[in-house]
């Protein structure tokens, strides 16, 4: 056996139904962009309780040969019985963790997009799965365990014994019991981050848009608001949570509807009600950043934060995800400097994806952007999308990644004060230096 790789976790495979297994004698793998990596003792972390795994019909996976220490792929595997045909597996990792590789997984096989999901490589060893990733932050408010759906019925009749009810309201308590968002949920129990989805329409077509998918690619993971809430509902549900919540934010902007900036007048008209009736918590908007001068009318009329999502720093990149139509990379830096000028606490939405995020272009285009702009915080999340669809569009050179635990200590050297992180935080919280204290873990 090379030496190295005893220690590492075994390969799992998924048979057609799904069922889990780890192999008696593969060694897992990972791919950085589309290149197989050998994965190092200190890469892994215990894969915490509440992440999920999936299996991935018709995508082969790959593992190392201990023996030989060269990449195999596995199409089946044999037991008692005949050969049993075998499929890949990753893990979906909790909120607050950046993966930093990709499954090892063969997907010529495959004809049809995967589900929009971060899509991580994951083994098994000492009866527990092991993933290569690390912790950005760990915030309780957005702690699993935090949101557990035996208590959420009860609040939901709670909330609606307070004359509460409308569409917008309707749509929400949808977003909380079927699509299991943290957020939806917050409303119901009173506290922390809530949303507020305005927005059918948007003028980007994501590659990995959450609401809205082309037939020919996959399902959707959310349903997109099919109506325009009116301003009297946004606001009633909003001055609700800001007066009576802890930590209390509401965000314009979700994975359930398409870019608000389509609803400005809607969003300006409503910020300014809120704020005749109350002074109390966070109003935040997360946004393409496709149209500064909307921003700025926003901004105007009582805007506390903002959350600007990028995948890439460099234009090329990000045009291929975002396919803007009627704005282009430039207003989206414009409105990032606009942002800063106006005093909102400013942030990007950065999704992440090993071998592309931490090259060192990107990381050279990122410090840029981060000087130029002079923005408060990086969110770094992991990008939800079929791996292979993502690089098919993708024109991002030859040159290997750095490791993303690399691309972070990059960031931290340049920028002492730049918060990174993955939630959300109070304004209050933030303009006084305590949101982030306690985000790192060993």
């Amino acid at each position: 056996m090379h030496s190295g790789l005893k220690n590492l976790p075994h390969m799992v495979y998924a048979d057609a139904k799904g069922r889990v297994y780890d192999h008696p004698e593969y060694r897992m793998a990972g791919f950085s962009r589309d290149r197989p990596v050998t994965i190092q003792d200190e890469d892994l972390m215990a894969m915490p309780e509440f992440s999920k795994l999936f299996f991935i019909p018709f995508g082969f996976p790959i593992g190392l040969d201990p023996a030989t220490g060269e990449h195999e792929t596995v199409k089946a595997v044999r037991g008692r019985g005949p050969r049993t045909p075998c499929f890949g597996v990753a893990a979906f990792l909790e909120p607050g963790l950046v993966r930093t590789l990709l499954p090892a997984v063969d997907y010529r096989a495959r004809t049809d997009a995967l589900p929009m999901w971060a899509y991580t490589a994951v083994g098994f060893k000492d009866g527990r799965y092991w993933v290569p990733a690390f912790r950005i932050e760990y915030n309780h408010k957005w702690d699993p365990r935090n949101y557990d759906d035996r208590k959420l019925l009860p609040a939901v009749r709670r909330y609606k014994k307070q004359g509460a009810g409308g569409p917008l309201l309707d749509h929400l308590f949808g977003c909380a019991t079927e699509n299991h968002c943290f957020a939806a949920k917050n409303l119901f129990f009173g506290r922390w981050e809530a949303p507020l989805p305005v927005s059918r329409g948007c003028n980007a077509n994501c590659l990995g848009c959450l609401s809205l998918q082309s037939a020919s690619s996959c399902v959707a993971s959310h349903q997109r608001i099919s109506f325009k809430p009116g301003k009297e509902e946004i606001v009633a549900l909003a001055v609700q949570h800001l007066d009576h919540a802890e930590d209390g934010i509401v965000s314009f902007g979700q994975g359930c509807e398409g870019e608000p900036l389509t609803e400005h007048r809607l969003i300006a008209e409503s910020i300014r009600e809120i704020r005749k009736r109350t002074d109390q918590g966070t109003i935040n908007l997360n946004t393409n950043g496709s149209w500064p001068e909307k921003i700025r009318l926003i901004a105007a009329n009582g805007l506390d934060s903002i959350r600007i999502s990028i995948n890439s720093a460099r234009p090329p990149l990000y045009r291929a995800y975002y396919r803007p139509k009627g704005y282009d990379f430039e207003d989206v830096v414009r409105s990032i400097s606009l942002a800063v000028d106006l005093k909102l606490y400013t942030m990007i939405n950065y999704l992440v994806f090993p071998g592309i995020s931490d090259q060192e272009e990107e990381i050279e285009t990122l410090i840029a952007l981060i000087r130029k702009t002079g923005l408060n915080f990086v969110h770094l999340k992991n990008l939800c999308i079929d791996p292979r669809l993502y690089l098919k569009h993708m024109r991002c050179g030859e040159s290997p990644g750095v490791g993303m635990k690399n691309m972070v200590s990059i960031l931290e050297q340049e920028f002492p004060h730049l918060e990174l992180g993955y939630f959300n935080q109070p304004v209050s919280k933030v303009s006084k230096g305590t949101a982030l204290g306690a985000r790192r873990t060993p």
